[in-house]
């Protein structure tokens, strides 16, 4: 499965069971509006490490932070690829 499919498939699974209104989730959706607060970010960071192995928040000091859910996937996409590197 691809990075892109993972991270909203667990965007939407954390929604679900965290009882949450989820956003209609494109590359533009600000994270702030996703309808997922601080705690299912949480919960899908440390998803996302076990899943893919990465946390692009842990591999340089020089991050910048995501706003959008595009930005977002795309900071775990390039991860995964460093980490192939």
């Amino acid at each position: 499965m691809s990075v892109r499919l993972t991270v909203l498939g667990q965007m939407k699974q954390i929604a679900e069971e965290q009882q949450r209104s989820i956003a209609q989730l494109d590359d533009a959706t600000a994270l702030v509006e996703s309808g997922l607060d601080s705690l299912c970010f949480a919960i899908l960071v440390a998803r996302l490490e076990a899943e893919l192995g990465v946390d692009p928040f842990t591999m340089s000091e020089d991050i910048l932070f995501p706003v959008t859910v595009g930005e977002f996937i795309a900071l775990y996409e390039r991860a995964a690829v460093d980490e192939a590197a």
